[in-house]
């Protein structure tokens, strides 16, 4: 049955050509919905909502799988998803706002703006705690299953005391050399907004981000959420869904996590933001520039959307977990036009990465315009293919309907590769990454990942000995 579909959904891609700007009035429906029910059988989702605009026209909404696999309660486009992490875009944005109202200067001391800010933080720019290069430590730890704020047997009751556990931890490194995904750099960030407005956090983002949006079904924490609308949280253990259950976060943490929304609610704020609404547009494109690390090369956060440039867009967003994400991509400037992407899923038995499901949805939205993503989405179906001409028909593609630059070819491969592992194991990378080797036999690189691979399912034998092929590679007449 699964090499049905997935034969069908490969015709599928090829005969797609919807990516034009000007071409949507045909729309992509059927492709998006094959693709939802393809993705939901490969990961084992539980359920899932999806949206895709094209500048301000909504082309796609669709839903399938169950909100509660319990009740076998459908997912709707309307279901309330749990984004976690996503709130952090809200904090973001607010922060954004001051900038662009000339109230916060990004590279000046956060403890400008934030007056009792730890004394070790107190040189810190804001844009490092926005983009989690500050060094700083974390407010919890994982202590017998829960989260435990040093010195109390949970979190630290307020956000003051958070600040302060997080201030007692050693500095992990120089602010702005590198990049740590750390909680605690959005407690500086709450705390610097509600030094600026006086007021709680939760007041702040509905007062100027909610309300004038109309963002009605999106609001912190499960126990807000409508019973009849609510999408369980699962995660994957050995490859079987089974509930999350997940401990809330405390009220100070809503400006890093506990988000609840819905696709309707991500694409109002997702189309607010590209026409200028919360922060004017030339502002936006400013703020979305990388940032230049001190220890070299470019951090993938810009002002805290994790950011990538491919394919001649700029493509910002963020995840919650691997559950859910959101993309914005546009090219040049947010006036030249813009895709909207909202992925939310509530789990996956294989925890898939939110970033390969959205780039599942570009793919067959837009392959014109994404083709990292079309070649993507070939790999994936390439590695669950076993029909024994499949390697030849990948070749085949790759040589006459690839439009990935020849220049960029083999690290996406290698990427693919490593999403393939992560998303369906191992064996099923394998074949990506031998192809690699096959189009790039030069490549030491290539053999790394190989060996690797091999290294993932045991091959301890197979692994050293191309290993070694790689080490010779990299030096050559060593």
């Amino acid at each position: 049955m699964y090499r049905i579909r997935a034969a069908a959904l490969l015709c599928t891609l090829c005969a797609v050509s919807f990516a034009s700007a000007g071409e949507t009035a045909a729309g992509p429906s059927p492709q998006l919905d094959a693709q939802l029910q393809a993705n939901r059988e490969r990961y084992g989702i539980a359920g899932q909502a999806v949206l895709v605009a094209h500048n301000s026209q909504v082309l796609y909404q669709g839903a399938s799988g169950e909100r509660d696999t319990a009740t076998h309660a459908p997912a709707t486009v309307d279901s309330i998803f749990v984004a976690q992490s996503m709130a952090k875009l809200l904090t973001s944005t607010l922060v954004m706002q001051l900038v662009d109202q000339g109230k916060v200067d990004l590279d000046v001391p956060a403890s400008r703006y934030v007056p009792d800010l730890p004394a070790a933080w107190r040189t810190i720019p804001v844009r490092d705690f926005l983009n989690h290069s500050s060094g700083i430590g974390e407010y919890y730890d994982r202590v017998d299953d829960r989260w435990v704020s040093k010195g109390y047997t949970g979190f630290a009751p307020d956000l003051a005391a958070a600040l302060k556990v997080a201030a007692a931890a050693p500095m992990q490194f120089s602010p702005g050399s590198r990049v740590q995904y750390t909680q605690a750099n959005y407690l500086v960030l709450t705390a610097l907004l509600e030094a600026q407005y006086r007021r709680p956090y939760p007041a702040i983002a509905r007062e100027r981000i909610l309300q004038p949006l109309d963002m009605r079904s999106t609001s912190w924490g499960v126990a807000s959420v409508p019973v009849q609308r609510v999408a369980v949280p699962y995660i994957g253990k050995d490859n079987r869904l089974q509930p999350a259950n997940e401990e809330p976060w405390p009220t100070y943490g809503w400006g890093h996590a506990d988000l609840e929304t819905t696709v309707g609610d991500m694409n109002r704020f997702l189309q607010a933001l590209a026409s200028g609404r919360l922060v004017r547009t030339s502002t936006l494109e400013t703020l979305w520039q990388p940032q230049k690390l001190a220890g070299g090369g470019s951090n993938f956060f810009s002002t805290g959307w994790d950011t990538t440039r491919r394919d001649g867009y700029t493509q910002v967003g963020h995840d919650g977990g691997t559950r859910v994400r959101v993309r914005l991509a546009y090219k040049d400037t947010l006036a030249s036009g813009y895709w909207v992407f909202v992925y939310l899923t509530n789990g996956s038995a294989r925890n898939a990465w939110s970033s390969t499901l959205v780039e599942s949805t570009m793919a067959m939205a837009a392959p014109d315009a994404f083709p990292h993503a079309v070649l993507s989405e070939r790999l994936i179906g390439y590695a669950l293919d076993d029909r024994a001409d499949a390697a030849a028909a990948m070749r085949a593609w790759l040589r006459d309907g690839n439009k990935v630059a020849a220049s960029e070819l083999e690290r996406a491969i290698n990427a693919d590769g490593y999403a393939i592992r992560q998303n369906l194991g191992a064996r099923r990378a394998l074949k990506v990454f031998s192809l690699n080797t096959e189009l790039y036999p030069d490549s030491a690189n290539a053999w790394d990942s190989l060996a690797e691979c091999h290294a993932a399912l045991g091959e301890s034998e197979t692994a050293e000995r191309l290993y070694a092929k790689s080490k010779a590679l990299a030096k050559p007449g060593l």
